[in-house]
């Protein structure tokens, strides 16, 4: 894969909403401001450096961020592991799930790292979780956004169909008791939630792995984060306040977010564009890397040029 380059600022930590969060910039620092912002239990670096430089190459300052609870960000405390008893009063009676916080912290960490930064708006991108923090923070602080791009992710909408059985049994398996076990582990649930053959991003497994590994694991944090998620409810209503122009993307073929939680993402946000991509699971493949890129180049870009 040829490797894009431009300037690049190396991973730093600083308080943001009270916390320490880590953070880390690919392109100019005049450039407009894009946040990545990542999913459950999955660092920063999933996104992928070659996918931030390629975006940062369209002439945006590309900011990845790990979330509380993950990667090099403070670790919270609280939260026993989630129970299937808990996720069935949840689905059957409607009874909440406790949480140590909620997604609302998180779309605070986000809009706090903005300040730490000195960004006063910019565009945000989320994935599956993120998709959710991105959603929030376009929800309550609707004057810190430029534009809104929310991929694999959903409303919160109780209606919309679960993961399939096989994603929905590899989000509780309990953590991998070491090392060989996590490694064998990540590559078992990158071939469900890819949910096809992407020999490329086969490849670098290994090596996703082990720099994931090595930055830390956190599974409380998951833990935490999976009953913020749950926790928060759903943002169905909420999102037709949203004023952001919107992107929705969506895999066709998502085992963990059904395609149903992207369609109703785009139904509930006025004026949403809504992109089903072919063939995508519950991951940025690298074959659809250049169909996403410029969807996202195309949305952020238009947004600006529109509020100019």
């Amino acid at each position: 894969m040829p490797v894009t380059t431009l300037a690049h600022q190396p991973p730093q930590i600083v308080k943001a909403n009270g916390i320490d969060i880590c953070y880390e910039i690919f392109g100019d620092a005049n450039a407009e401001p894009l946040l990545l912002i990542m999913g459950l239990g999955a660092q920063m670096i999933h996104w992928d450096d070659e996918f931030c430089r390629q975006l940062g190459a369209r002439g945006f300052r590309v900011i990845r961020f790990d979330n509380r609870d993950i990667g090099k960000s403070a670790r919270m405390t609280g939260g026993k592991r989630l129970t299937a008893f808990e996720l069935l009063k949840l689905r059957l009676l409607k009874i909440p799930v406790a949480a140590p916080y909620r997604l609302i912290d998180m779309a605070r960490d986000t809009v706090g790292l903005m300040d730490a930064l000195g960004i006063r708006t910019a565009h945000l991108v989320g994935a599956s979780m993120g998709g959710m923090i991105a959603q929030e923070v376009a929800i309550s602080f609707p004057e810190r956004v430029r534009s809104l791009t929310s991929i694999m992710s959903t409303t919160g909408n109780p209606r919309i169909p679960g993961p399939t059985r096989e994603a929905g049994a590899m989000l509780m398996a309990p953590p991998p008791a070491t090392k060989e076990e996590y490694f064998v582990r990540f590559a078992q649930t990158w071939k469900v939630l890819r949910n096809g053959s992407f020999p490329e991003d086969e490849a670098l497994d290994a090596e996703r792995a082990r720099r994931t590994y090595e930055r830390g694991l956190n599974p409380a944090g998951v833990g935490r984060q999976l009953r913020a998620i749950l926790a928060s409810g759903s943002r169905k209503e909420r999102l037709r306040a949203v004023k952001a122009p919107t992107l929705v993307i969506h895999g066709t073929v998502d085992p963990l977010v059904h395609p149903e939680g992207g369609r109703d993402t785009a139904a509930s946000i006025p004026g949403a564009k809504l992109l089903m991509v072919e063939g995508m699971g519950h991951a940025l493949p690298i074959p659809m890397w250049p169909q996403i890129i410029d969807a996202i180049d195309k949305h952020a870009h238009g947004a600006a040029a529109k509020a100019a």
